[in-house]
């Protein structure tokens, strides 16, 4: 007869379970609260939301404070996994999503902020990538993406625009095929480890001496594609710039931020392991993909003639040149990444909130989309503190001195140098410098160009015509993090540094 297995709650560890667990509460009471009383103003909501992310990130700082004290945290029979990487990500997920939810709170009645489930969906969402995150079991793992996904598929349907429709279409559609290649992958790993956590796989591995090396490349090969796919990288990108287009402006800057951390944090714990095997194969593809997303998607952002379009090209870029970290794969290059997606954060929100406060439900003749260039044109006439504010955010995601970006771009070229890779860094800062071009081009647009007769006739309140108190705030705290990055660089990489070195990655 076999004795029963005694488990006791001090062993599960469940604190490691709160930060993922108050927004999942959170999500929940919104729907109880509909269903009791439906109608309600979606102030309440945005209350709520906010709320309950604030104790997430109340909870975060606890556990921040236990990984200081203690060191890595493991709990639910060592399935999560609380270290400085997890607590990093989270903080930058959470702090994000704080500053989205504001955004709900436009002039105009947009569709789908009058729905508690957008506010329910969301927050499930958040608890998804909080699951990626913090753990290392490739179950628990999958099961945070696809939660996220799942949400993130319907937040933009509910955009209901037919171009919304198409956007999560693709974007379902293509997540999909991501998440088969994940899941072959780590079949693949587990019939070559017994495990599927990626610390064991890693030692089971070593153990071996790779001797299933051709296993290995196929798990890894279906791996590649599958994140391929979440952080858009050349050749898995196309889906981008339509979702981006599709999606509402805010929602588009919040998934060039948020999924794309999360996807960072579990890319740089399978595949750095891989690198520092010394599997020579995986640094060259790496490489290429590298080169190849930051260059291809720079080209492609320069032809357009949208500006979300041409923002959507370039989050592919960045997320290029940030892949560079996980090629690298040295502390000082992961410290890097988070640096310099953290500015990234502040810059690239702000800068689809500039567009998100100019959103048309009617477009005028001479617009062929929602936001082209030529809307644009003469904006500092017409609405000169918008433009200011908008070119700021421009000059900024071009690495202009002093601006955010720049500290993130010089912090991630120096790591490469240091790491030995003298030409990828070479084509970094040369891509910066063709980046710069079509960011530019909006300037030229906004300061140089005549105005629309149009928007003159108007006051130039086009630009503002969903602008709230709320908005005001967001753009403001972004401007002021845009500006005023270099005075907490270093501090910021400090506290950086200190979490990614005691991580074990």
């Amino acid at each position: 007869m076999l004795s029963p297995i005694n488990v006791s709650l001090e062993s599960l560890n469940l604190i490691t379970l709160a930060p993922m667990l108050i927004p999942v509460v959170g999500a929940l009471l919104i729907l109880v609260i509909d269903i009791i009383k439906g109608g309600l103003d979606k102030s309440l909501y945005v209350v709520l939301s906010i709320l309950f992310l604030a104790l997430d990130f109340s909870a975060l700082l606890d556990s921040a404070g236990i990984f200081s004290k203690d060191g890595i945290m493991l709990g639910v029979f060592d399935v999560m996994l609380v270290d400085g990487i997890a607590i990093l990500a989270q903080f930058i997920i959470v702090a994000t999503s704080i500053l989205f939810i504001p955004l709900a709170l436009t002039n105009k009645r947009f569709h789908e902020f009058s729905y508690p489930e957008f506010f329910a969906l969301f927050l499930f969402m958040i608890s998804g990538f909080q699951f990626m995150v913090a753990s290392d079991n490739l179950i628990l793992i999958f099961v945070g993406l696809e939660t996220a996904s799942l949400a993130l598929y319907t937040l933009i349907a509910m955009h209901n625009r037919d171009k919304s429709f198409e956007a999560a279409i693709k974007y379902f559609t293509m997540g999909a095929l991501a998440a088969g290649f994940y899941s072959f992958g780590a079949m693949v790993f587990y019939a070559l480890t017994g495990s599927i956590e990626i610390n064991q796989i890693a030692t089971v591995l070593a153990a071996n001496g790779y001797a299933d090396i051709g296993y290995v490349l196929v798990g890894v090969v279906f791996m590649l594609a599958s994140f391929g796919f979440k952080l858009s990288v050349v050749p898995f990108h196309t889906w981008t710039p339509d979702v981006y287009e599709g999606s509402s402006a805010a929602m588009a800057g919040y998934m060039s931020i948020v999924p794309k951390i999360a996807a960072f944090v579990v890319a740089m714990r399978i595949f750095e392991f891989l690198i520092h095997s010394g599997i020579a194969w995986l640094e060259v593809v790496l490489w290429v993909l590298v080169v190849v997303t930051m260059t291809a998607a720079n080209v492609w952002a320069l032809v357009q003639t949208d500006v979300k379009r041409m923002l959507a090209y370039s989050s592919v870029s960045h997320a290029g040149f940030v892949m560079a970290a996980i090629l690298i794969g040295s502390t000082q290059s992961n410290s890097a990444m988070f640096l310099y997606w953290i500015l990234f954060s502040f810059t690239n929100l702000g800068a689809f909130s500039m567009l998100w406060i100019s959103r048309q439900k009617e477009l005028p003749g001479y617009q062929k989309t929602d936001h082209s260039f030529e809307k644009f044109s003469g904006m500092i006439i017409t609405s000169p503190m918008a433009a200011i504010i908008m070119a700021i955010f421009m000059l900024s995601l071009a690495g202009i001195p002093p601006f955010a970006l720049f500290w993130g771009k010089i912090y991630m070229i120096s790591s490469a140098v240091t790491g030995g890779y003298t030409v990828l860094a070479l084509i970094m800062a040369l891509n910066s410098a063709i980046a710069g071009y079509y960011y530019i081009k909006l300037i030229v647009y906004m300061f140089m160009k005549d105005p629309i007769v149009s928007n003159v006739d108007n006051n130039g309140k086009l630009y503002v015509a969903n602008a709230t108190l709320a908005l005001k705030s967001i753009i403001g705290f972004a401007i002021i993090g845009t500006i005023f990055a270099f005075l907490a660089v270093d501090p910021l990489l400090e506290f950086i540094t200190a979490f990614v070195y005691n991580s074990g990655y």
